[in-house]
């Protein structure tokens, strides 16, 4: 009887620190005084870009209603978009407790740090360094009642070529993937493997939420593949009609 509430006891502080570690700032120690500094000055400089930039936004919605059927079922989304989108996506889903994937960088510690800011958990690794953990985290995090999000294009590309990650977190925890798309009618564009994309303040943007894609429990191979390729389709044609959008809305601006 002790061993089964010592059993019991030792599960809920495990599931305690594996949310705090996701949603409080991590210990800088093992950086030098200049990196911490470094992390903090870029830590609150793209917290108050993003939250200037996006208070300023007027979003225009299509597809809200596929949000909210899996709100009203109860079902946790996994938010999923291109890369280049981050900034407003960011920004618009914000203070959901959605969970992300950051990498263990440099980088990634102040990526943590200002998502966070906004209200984001982070599992921490990427496809090149500590995915799998991560990905393992992730699927914790859900289980435990938190939404996640993929910029399912990241962190390296291929630009617009969508990975497996979200569809694997969808076959583990049985919760469905929604595809959205936001399309900014004026910004600038980054020279970088993703064109990523910073929104002029005050301009319109158009965001384009997708029918959920639930995957099996039982999915093969050849069932992964599948519904990797709705994905691709779905985020395909968001981002056609975004685009088809914004032609009718205005042409693009140069950096």
């Amino acid at each position: 009887m002790q061993a089964s509430m010592d059993q019991q006891f030792k599960g809920r502080r495990a599931a305690e620190d594996t949310l705090r570690l996701a949603y409080e700032f991590a210990e800088l120690s093992r950086y030098s005084l200049k990196q911490r500094a470094m992390i903090r000055v870029a830590d609150i400089g793209f917290y108050g870009l993003i939250r200037l930039i996006g208070r300023t936004v007027r979003f225009d919605i299509d597809g809200w209603e596929n949000f909210e059927r899996l709100a009203n079922q109860g079902q946790l989304a996994i938010y999923s978009c291109w890369h280049n989108q981050v900034l407003l996506s960011t920004y618009f889903w914000r203070h959901r407790q959605i969970v992300v994937m950051t990498s263990q960088s440099f980088d990634g510690e102040y990526i943590a740090r200002f998502i966070k800011r906004f209200g984001y958990g982070t599992a921490r690794g990427s496809s090149t360094r500590g995915g799998t953990g991560a990905i393992v985290e992730m699927i914790r995090l859900m289980r435990m009642g938190c939404p996640a999000g993929f910029t399912i294009d990241g962190p390296k590309g291929p630009r617009y070529v969508a990975k497996m990650g979200a569809v694997l977190l969808a076959k583990k925890t049985g919760q469905p993937i929604l595809p959205f798309n936001i399309t900014a009618k004026h910004f600038w564009q980054v020279n970088s493997w993703d064109q990523f994309q910073v929104p002029k303040p005050f301009t319109r943007a158009r965001i384009e939420i997708a029918p959920p894609i639930l995957v099996p429990a039982d999915a093969g191979d050849q069932v992964l593949k599948e519904k990797r390729d709705a994905l691709q389709r779905a985020l395909d044609e968001l981002k056609e009609r975004g685009d088809s959008w914004r032609a009718v809305q205005g042409s693009q601006d140069p950096i």
